[in-house]
């Protein structure tokens, strides 16, 4: 019979064993080219798995993407110089986006932007969705689809298919919505995203993607000398509650026109125009002149210092811009970046703010038997 110390000493050689082998496999595993270890986007969420799952195409260009949330994380494309830079703010670790609250690259639902007073009508019954930013609902909710876990399948390297069921009355909106989201990494360095839904009850549907990009590859730095171009002639205005005034007026004269490129830092402080002053610099929904046709570009957003170009297609009537105003440095991101106020900007595609309440607006309503579809691409370039 093995004696009592012996039986010790077996134990202690087993525990180093194990600890040697969780140390080798810490050394061995790999990182994303972002710098990214998928172990640390693993955990579970009420008995699901998080992950981080990596697209790569033929020119060497990475993004990764978190099941939680469906959120893209990183994405790694060339300068001018050819050498990679991540153009997204991000953590590095699952735990980081789970206990600060934040939206950085998530799938946005179950409807994007704000909705007056959290309340809407559908089929001639009002329901009250959460009011989560100054008395109105703010991208679904403090609980909407960016603390929510998709379902991931990776068919291939660029493929990427998310899969939600947003269940009826979850924050309060109507029915149950399967949601599908698609995001592709083609060979022309754009991150091409398709979002589906379908309902069994009349309901409100307004999906965006959130990414904060910062085109230096350095997310400590303004996105303030970078450049901006909208493609549209008109915008909607807010009040102090940031919330739609319900008009549309023209950028013609203003510090809203970027039809023509024009620095983001230019006329961001211009508080004696008071849209500025509200928002506290740029936060507001464009009208696009694109008319739904994924062709035409919605938006272009350039930084000198790197060369990179980034060109914003979509289907969708409307876009958000939103230069990181509330941004405070209580972040710390990947590479120990600290996310201070104008670090980024968002182009989030999208339906009007408020569109439930404005009958007049592009209508954002899926009834049975209908299918929800819209397209937002994100294609990155250089350019000398």
């Amino acid at each position: 019979m093995m004696k009592f110390n012996q039986i010790v000493l077996l134990l202690a050689i087993i525990a180093v064993v194990g600890c040697t082998n969780k140390q080798q496999e810490a050394q061995t595993e790999e990182t994303t080219l972002s710098g990214l270890y998928k172990s640390d986007f693993e955990t579970l969420v009420e008995g699901d798995s998080t992950d981080l799952y990596v697209l790569t195409n033929a020119n060497g260009v990475e993004v990764t993407i978190t099941n939680y949330g469906g959120r893209i994380v990183s994405v790694m494309v060339p300068d001018r110089e050819g050498n990679l830079k991540d153009v997204v703010l991000g953590f590095d670790n699952i735990s980081d986006y789970m206990s600060n609250d934040n939206n950085l690259g998530a799938t946005i639902g179950r409807y994007g932007n704000r909705i007056a007073n959290g309340k809407i009508t559908v089929d001639g019954v009002e329901y009250q969705l959460p009011q989560n930013n100054f008395g109105h609902t703010l991208h679904g909710g403090p609980e909407g689809y960016h603390k929510r876990l998709f379902n991931a399948k990776q068919s291939d390297n660029q493929t990427l298919v998310l899969t939600y069921l947003s269940k009826d009355g979850e924050a309060g909106f109507p029915g149950n919505l399967e949601v599908k989201v698609t995001m592709i990494l083609t060979d022309d360095n754009a991150i091409d995203i398709q979002y589906e839904a379908e309902t069994d009850k009349e309901t409100v549907v307004n999906l965006t993607n959130h990414s904060y990009f910062n085109l230096s590859g350095d997310a400590n730095n303004t996105i303030l000398d970078e450049i901006l171009t909208i493609n549209a002639d008109q915008f909607t205005p807010v009040d102090e509650s940031f919330m739609t005034t319900g008009e549309i007026l023209p950028v013609e004269g203003t510090p809203m026109d970027f039809r023509n490129p024009t620095l983001i830092g230019e006329r961001i402080d211009n508080y004696e125009f008071e849209q500025l002053k509200f928002g506290d610099g740029y936060d507001h929904n464009w009208v696009l002149n694109t008319a739904g046709d994924i062709s035409k570009v919605a938006a272009t957003v350039y930084s000198p210092q790197t060369g990179i170009l980034l060109e914003v297609y979509t289907t969708e009537p409307g876009l958000q811009v939103y230069s990181g105003n509330f941004l405070d440095g209580s972040f710390i991101g990947k590479n120990g970046a600290v996310y201070n106020k104008r670090n980024a900007i968002c182009l989030e595609t999208q339906k009007y703010p408020d569109s439930p309440n404005k009958t007049d607006w592009p209508s954002p309503f899926l009834k049975p038997g209908e299918k929800y579809t819209s397209r937002c691409i994100y294609k990155f370039s250089v350019k000398e």
